[in-house]
């Protein structure tokens, strides 16, 4: 049975966009640009200085922001795991 992935860091490169370490000792950076363009959820995210506000939930299992009302946007490890490994995948074959 494969263990779900848990995150020790997320730590914001640029806006938008964090390195993440797993605590498998995989690292990946993810470009969460076009997410954050989408929709009222993650308008809170389109301040730089919100976005830096990322925290590791308790246990690794998501990175969450909390805004000044108390509403939590959280993004699960999992979808974050393949979504940095396909990242890589595409930027491994742009590069060459």
């Amino acid at each position: 049975m494969k263990r779900l992935p848990r995150i020790a860091s997320a730590d914001p490169v640029i806006h938008g966009v964090l390195k993440l370490v797993f605590v498998d000792g995989y690292e990946g950076v993810i470009d969460l640009r076009p997410l954050l363009a989408k929709g009222k959820v993650f308008a809170w995210l389109q301040n730089s200085e919100n976005f830096k506000a990322v925290q590791v939930e308790e246990y690794g299992h998501a990175i969450s922001w909390t805004d000044e009302t108390g509403y939590v946007i959280d993004l699960g490890a999992d979808s974050l795991r393949r979504d940095c490994e396909r990242q890589a995948e595409i930027h491994k074959l742009m590069v060459g």
